[in-house]
């Protein structure tokens, strides 16, 4: 059971878990209203997508080579042996099989917008690591992250729950979007020697440390950009105080230490920033 959560990666699933609350609280600033059966159908279907996604990576990196003993981020099921490729393959497709089926609820309360969106998330469960373009090997982990963790999965929660499109759902979307990009720069930082050994062309490999500091403080400057975009002048901006506060800290840290086991701790600080967000913004949107 421990190697199977270590494969889950649970420290992950703020960036699944934040988009559809960020969705459900704007859905609700904008109509009063909200379902809640349809927000359980929405998180299950997003966790189990990313539950799946993490299971893919474990097995995929390691038959890439991309996981070693030498890496100084967590120990890998694969790679480490405690789980057989086979077995992890295996429980990535039953976990895309469970988010089908809540998926399937979606589909019915809302049709075909549901297969444009959810298609596409299910193949990059695997293809984020795996197939013809991985994303994770070509430097398109981030962008990734912001079109499938910000703008689809708060847009989409946003319809599902109203059956309408917002603008303001985009705005939101790409704020909850930079915030989990913010994750994949620093674990890619983190790693970013032992990708370039094993050829995983992540933004910090091709960038380099400086650029990739800077696309960090790109993406957070961005995700509080919005909030004020959303939440103009409003003494309600006040509530996204702590959340910047932790951001700066984490952007000071991560500039002024290199690669090294503490950037595990900044990428908990950096969900821990997400979900900080996620409550400021739940003030302003109920409050």
């Amino acid at each position: 059971m421990k190697s199977f959560i270590l494969a889950a990666r649970p420290k992950t699933l703020p960036a699944a878990i934040v988009p559809v609350w960020v969705g459900c609280a704007l859905a609700f600033h904008l109509t009063g209203m909200w379902d809640g059966a349809l927000a359980f159908y929405t998180l299950m279907g997003a966790v189990w997508i990313q539950l799946a996604t993490n299971f893919f990576n474990d097995a995929i990196d390691a038959d890439k080579g991309a996981d070693t003993a030498a890496r100084i981020g967590p120990v890998r099921a694969t790679a480490s042996g405690r789980l057989s490729r086979a077995t992890v393959y295996v429980t990535a497709c039953v976990c895309l099989l469970v988010a089908a089926v809540f998926g399937y609820f979606l589909y019915a309360a809302r049709g075909w917008p549901m297969l444009v969106m959810g298609l596409p998330s299910f193949y990059f469960a695997y293809g984020y690591t795996g197939g013809p373009l991985p994303l994770a090997y070509k430097g398109l982990g981030e962008l990734f992250v912001i079109l499938f963790f910000g703008w689809v999965a708060v847009t989409g929660t946003v319809f599902v729950q109203t059956g309408h499109w917002f603008s303001e759902a985009m705005v939101a979307g790409l704020a909850t979007g930079c915030l989990s990009a913010v994750l994949i720069s620093i674990n890619n930082l983190r790693d970013v020697d032992e990708d370039r050994l094993h050829g995983k062309n992540t933004l910090a490999v091709k960038w380099g440390r400086a650029r990739s500091l800077n696309l960090l403080l790109v993406m957070t400057a961005v995700a509080y950009v919005c909030g004020v975009v959303l939440f103009p002048l409003g003494a309600g901006l006040l509530y996204f105080l702590p959340a910047l506060i932790l951001g700066a800290v984490i952007l000071r840290q991560v500039s002024q230490t290199l690669p090294s086991p503490v950037y595990n701790r900044y990428l908990a600080m950096a969900a821990l920033q997400l979900i900080l967000f996620a409550v400021a913004f739940t003030f302003n949107t109920c409050g």
